[in-house]
């Protein structure tokens, strides 16, 4: 059961990586609103997708126990990728979210996304370098819970459009809706993992 949704989110984070870094460099492939985030901030936003690109793709690869223990210098390699994607590509979110279209509540939803995304990243980073390899996996699967908002938005924005919901509502809401329950439900996770461990000691 594990490989098969290790094989979905795979498939996806690749699918939506690969998309992300092709409309990077050519926006007016993507939809208005990825063509608006060009015309307003148009190094942002190369930044953004090519960064967040990279890191969804290589980021699913990273989650894999076998492909960790099989070729650790390969997996430390693409952590070094990771940690400076996000950098890049947090810090061009952060810089978007401020500009967002929808208001406020955009602007709040996306930049908390990015700040969190920074922050459990760079977590991460540190608790690896300190040698706590057991709190560095937790801090990368919310990190890369995170990063799956790419994906996550871009099942809500078509389900919202088929329910009819108007797109500046919608929008709204999926700015929240992308991250949140991705995160809570790497908490969830991570929280009965950690039961599990102790009752089997």
């Amino acid at each position: 059961m594990k490989k098969i949704l290790w094989g979905i989110m795979t498939f996806f984070a690749v699918g939506v990586g690969a998309y992300a870094i092709a409309i990077a460099f050519l926006p007016v492939a993507g939809a208005p609103i990825v063509e608006s985030i060009f015309q307003v901030n148009y190094l942002s936003g190369m930044s953004h997708f090519i960064g967040g690109g990279i890191v969804l793709a290589i980021g699913a690869f990273q989650m894999s126990t076998r492909i960790r223990e099989r070729f650790p210098g390969i997996h430390r390699m693409l952590g070094t990728v990771y940690v400076i994607g996000v950098l890049v590509g947090g810090i061009a979110a952060f810089k978007l979210a401020l500009s967002s279209f929808g208001g406020m509540v955009t602007h709040f939803g996306f930049g908390a996304l990015a700040v969190l995304w920074l922050g459990t990243t760079i977590m991460a980073y540190w608790q690896i370098r300190q040698g706590n390899y057991d709190s560095h996996e937790q801090w990368m699967i919310r990190s890369y819970a995170l990063t799956l908002a790419a994906v996550t938005l871009r099942i809500y924005i078509p389900l919202s459009q088929i329910a009819g919901i108007p797109f500046p509502i919608a929008y709204a809401w999926i700015s929240w809706l992308c991250w949140v329950p991705n995160l809570l439900l790497a908490e969830a996770w991570l929280m009965s993992r950690k039961r599990q461990i102790s009752t089997s000691v």
